[in-house]
């Protein structure tokens, strides 16, 4: 299949490894079947008797087939689980940098359960590819014709047996049990990431599920579904099972065709009697060397259909993610151009954005206001090239946006966005999450331009950081910033959870650091916006009026309107 071109590639490059082991199964093959062959000849043959030489380099034939089945056998188990585990690096690696490129627009299309469903568990099944599906047919050939061979200089009839036999393990029994588990096994694969998604959302709700008093009817969910799935990998199993039945049933057959047959042609003198133990004898090794076909068909399923669903992820789109060769300076504060941007979420009836037009000079600091839903955050998102234009264009330093390498954006710009993530550990690991080195005095005065001079560094943050509130969270959020810096700041609602006179004083010092910065302000409260170069309110997408404070409140238009509304507010509230 196409979508495990990846893999297969990966394979290519663990050429050595794979060699080594089809080697060592090979060897290991063949001296098993050596093995028990000696072993039944050296049976018949003390019938009648032997010199003591005769038995005693036979016996030590046995004893070295023994070790080098042994000794094969460890190498083709250390090789082929090398390989795979390289081949399993290699394939993360590549499904990641593929990913990378489509966040965080993936996580819309995507539940989070089933992502993660796909990112562990689908990579994790391809392990078997080599192992399970590659790999044993290979080597099943490899063992069978040299055994074909070697029973030929016997018996022609029971060689042909054997090749009867062969035909019969490689493609009817795999058939019939590919049959059996078409159906089962995709219910069960359905049924594991639904699994996976419900749990995943029940943890990430567990709170609210409690509060609501719900709690009790999604774990009764969950156990629902778990319940379906273990009943569905019970039939699953079952039909593996009956597969592998199937084989040993196969097995003894053939063994016990090779009895008869060889003792009819024992009878009419057409084989010598010594050879009917070893024939016997290898009939049963090469048959059970050949058991793992009988399970191909299963571990072939689940292999194509994670590499279908892990192809689905990263090409959901059908286009595959262009290479910006362009970066963005550091060094300079960015002038940004919009123009006759429009933008359109998937799924989505009406625009974000519609025929946007802004033109921010390098170094100039503005504020885009309006109500919920207007677009305001939707312009953030396109300027940190998380999303493309529907149509339009949007240039830095009067580069064309797409031919700039997004980590480049990143990189130079100090982001703060409604929802900031925080991980587990302590605040110190949360301010350094750039990864540059700052000295503890560095991030104390941080934390005191941010107004949380009462946390310590080693403060615990918990995981999402659930013991902070939402004005902590904030606070945190804008030190990250100050510490990373950059020429270019995007603040969506940075100060929303703060009270007036800390947001004043948070202000005072994110203006001086970004003084000969370009800034982009979102907020919905008005107050504290003189000083701004240029204030955008926007509405449905479209910008209605633009302009500094006091062009905006002379026009008395849609701008003075708001400010009107906030004023009467405040004063109710007082």
């Amino acid at each position: 299949m196409s979508e495990l071109a990846v893999w297969t590639k990966a394979m290519m490059r663990e050429r050595k490894d794979i060699a080594i082991a089809i080697a060592g199964g090979f060897v290991a093959g063949i001296g098993g079947v050596s093995l028990f062959s000696a072993s039944g000849y050296l049976i018949s043959k003390t019938v009648f008797a032997p010199p003591l030489y005769t038995l005693i380099v036979l016996i030590s034939i046995v004893k070295m087939l023994g070790l080098l089945r042994a000794l094969s056998r460890y190498a083709e188990r250390l090789y082929t689980h090398r390989a795979t585990f390289s081949i399993l690096s290699r394939l993360r690696t590549a499904f990641f940098a593929r990913l990378v490129p489509l966040a965080p627009g993936i996580q819309r299309t995507n539940r989070s359960g089933d992502l993660l469903a796909r990112i562990v568990g689908d990579v994790e099944s391809l392990q078997h590819y080599f192992l399970r599906v590659a790999y044993p047919p290979l080597v099943l050939v490899m063992v069978f014709l040299a055994t074909i061979v070697f029973t030929s200089f016997y018996s022609i009839w029971i060689a042909c047996l054997f090749v009867l036999g062969m035909l019969i393990t490689a493609f009817v029994i795999p058939a019939v049990v590919m049959h059996g588990l078409r159906s089962i096994r995709g219910r069960v694969r359905l049924q594991r990431a639904a699994l996976s998604t419900e749990l995943t959302e029940m943890l990430y709700g567990f709170l609210e599920l409690k509060v609501y008093g719900r709690l009790e009817q999604r774990e009764q969910q969950l156990l629902h579904s778990s319940a379906v799935l273990a009943d569905k990998q019970q039939a699953s199993g079952s039909h593996l099972l009956y597969g592998q039945a199937i084989h040993a049933c196969m097995t003894f057959f053939i063994s016990w065709s090779v009895l008869v047959l060889g003792g009819y042609l024992i009878s009419h003198n057409l084989m010598d009697g010594v050879f009917l133990a070893m024939l016997v004898m290898a009939a049963l090794t090469v048959f059970e060397e050949a058991a793992a076909m009988a399970t191909l068909p299963a571990y072939k399923q689940d292999s194509e259909h994670a590499a279908q669903r892990l192809v689905e992820t990263v090409q959901a789109d059908g286009k595959q993610p262009l290479q910006p060769a362009g970066t963005l300076s550091g060094l300079h504060a960015p002038a940004i151009e919009c123009s006759d941007v429009s933008f359109q979420y998937a799924d989505e009836w009406r625009p974000a954005l519609r025929d946007f037009h802004l033109r921010i000079p390098s170094g100039s600091k503005i504020a885009i206001v309006g109500p919920s839903g207007a677009g305001k955050t939707t312009v953030l998102e396109l300027l940190l090239k998380l999303y493309s234009p529907t149509q339009g264009h949007i240039r830095m330093n009067n580069i064309p946006l797409e031919e700039l390498d997004e980590a480049s954006i990143w990189q130079s710009a100090a982001v703060v966005l409604q929802h900031n993530h925080f991980f587990r550990g302590t605040i110190r690991d949360n301010l350094l999450l750039s990864g540059t080195l700052y000295t503890d005095e560095a991030l104390l005065t941080v934390m005191d331009h941010v107004q949380l001079p009462y946390k310590t560094l080693d403060d615990a943050v918990y995981e999402k950081g659930e013991n902070l509130s939402d004005g902590e969270k904030q606070r945190l959020a804008l030190a990250r910033a100050m510490l990373k810096g950059g020429r270019l700041w995007l603040l969506d609602e940075p100060t929303s959870s703060l009270d007036v006179v800390t947001e004043q004083h948070i202000y005072k010092q994110l203006f001086e650091q970004a003084a000969d910065d370009t800034l982009i302000l979102i907020c919905h409260r008005l107050n504290g916006l003189e000083t701004m170069d240029q204030i955008v309110v926007m509405d449905q997408g479209t910008i209605v009026e633009a302009g500094t404070f006091t062009e905006l409140m002379d026009r008395q238009g849609y701008f003075y309107e708001m400010k009107q509304i906030e004023h009467q507010l405040i004063g109710e509230g007082g």
